[in-house]
């Protein structure tokens, strides 16, 4: 696996280096630090239990990871913020000017990115979609279906393992999904997870 430098400078509000996995996708392991701009996340991170690697894997004992962020990249992030804070009702969390952090569950975060000072740039083709694991499918689907700022592929789809209701589309081409995942054999380790308090 290919890795940038780690490169430690006091005083700044995060630490971290990037890999790249075998297909080309860029996984950045990051230590946010005590620091003006984290002052919302730090107390959350310091209570977030760590997952420790399957003990079944390569990764030495000892090593996890305390929660995830999926970094999408902008155009116009004065807009992009609009939308995921006014439409989506996502609660800042960590705002770097050029990045915002969004909490969307107990370890998962949503980041947006300037494309001006991003590790990528924007594109139209996105190879990616947020997929958001709600209670409420139904109130979403409404809420989605309803609202004029949320621009949708309706397709309420139904299968043994999951109810999603729609793919909606953000200002600027990422597809959205909201999720409920049913109690079923496949998902007996993710529902327990998603339900445990």
């Amino acid at each position: 696996m290919r890795t940038t430098e780690y490169n430690i400078v006091p005083g700044r509000a995060h630490h971290g280096f990037v890999a790249v996995d075998p297909e080309g996708y860029f996984l950045e392991f990051e230590r946010f630090n005590p620091h003006p701009e984290n002052e919302l996340l730090m107390p959350v991170l310091d209570v977030t239990d760590t997952l420790f690697a399957h003990p079944d894997s390569n990764v030495p004992e000892g090593l996890g990871f305390k929660a995830t962020v999926v970094w999408f990249y902008y155009k116009v992030m004065a807009a992009m913020q609009r939308f995921y804070e006014d439409t989506l009702g996502f609660g800042l969390i960590v705002d770097q000017g050029w990045a915002k952090v969004y909490s969307v569950g107990p370890t998962g975060y949503f980041g947006l990115v300037d494309e001006k000072r991003g590790m990528h740039k924007f594109t139209e083709t996105k190879a990616v979609i947020l997929s958001l694991i709600t209670a409420d499918i139904d109130g979403w689907y409404d809420y989605a279906k309803e609202n004029d700022g949320i621009e949708c592929v309706l397709r309420k789809y139904q299968t043994r393992i999951i109810t999603a209701p729609s793919l909606p589309i953000d200002p600027e081409g990422y597809y959205l999904e909201w999720d409920i995942f049913k109690a079923s054999p496949e998902n007996t380790n993710l529902v327990q997870a998603i339900t445990a308090e």
